[in-house]
């Protein structure tokens, strides 16, 4: 069974999985599954490649995987036992319509489209304007430009700044609403003015090392204020 509590995170950022008494193979290092079964790690590798196939002018890029990973946890975890069987079939259809929805994030001739990772970071600085003069002043002062954390934060929604059960109640709540580019936004300007006093009084590396470590807070405080800053949009 996958556990959320499995999940980790190298010094890289990068998802990894914890390993807990396993039988490993003295040949190739992984577990011994019994036959038939397959590790959660093929099922994502096979999801990804049909989808790569079927999208030949996208393809695979890197960070697509920290999209799929937290959908197939969802689906893997279904208290359904018969829903359960289908999560890749589920995973599949439900990665293909989530990156209908921002492959513009994964394409690099895009980034200055209207719709692209550069036009969303504009975005979220000019709320941080709108909503917060002096946190936007200090961004000024410090030269602390938004591609140094939040091309993360939105290209990959958020899914490396939050152990798994906190974004996936993120993403309930990002996933349920209308204007769902525009509310990752607010969520993104939320997370930054939370943190306002330690942006105002601290220097440009803690600042950096804050943003791209962001730290342990409670989702919901993240979420209300979110929905608190929907009146900038």
């Amino acid at each position: 069974m996958l556990q959320s509590s499995d999940v980790a995170k190298n010094r890289l950022g990068i998802n990894i999985t914890k390993c807990k008494n396993l039988r490993i193979s003295s040949d190739f290092g992984h577990e011994i599954l019994p036959e038939g079964q397959e590790a959660h790690w093929e099922v994502l590798e096979r999801v990804l490649f049909i989808y790569a196939k079927l999208n030949p002018g996208q393809s695979y890029v890197q960070g697509m995987n920290e999209i799929i990973g937290p959908v197939y946890y969802v689906m893997a975890r279904d208290p359904d036992v018969e829903w359960r069987e289908h999560a890749e079939a589920d995973t599949f259809f439900c990665f293909t319509n989530l990156m209908s929805q921002i492959r513009d994030n994964f394409i690099k001739s895009l980034d200055d489209s209207p719709e692209g990772i550069n036009a969303k970071m504009i975005k979220l600085m000019l709320m941080i304007k709108k909503c917060d003069i002096k946190v936007w002043l200090r961004f000024q002062e410090q030269d602390l430009k938004m591609e140094f954390f939040s091309f993360r934060w939105l290209t990959l929604l958020l899914s490396q700044e939050f152990p798994l059960p906190d974004l996936i109640r993120i993403w309930d709540s990002l996933f349920a609403d209308e204007r769902r580019p525009q509310f990752l936004i607010c969520v993104c300007c939320a997370m930054i003015i939370l943190q306002r006093t330690a942006i105002l009084t601290s220097d440009f590396p803690s600042n950096i090392k804050m943003l791209q470590n962001y730290p342990a807070t409670d989702v919901h405080v993240i979420l209300r204020k979110a929905i608190e800053l929907k009146k900038y949009l």
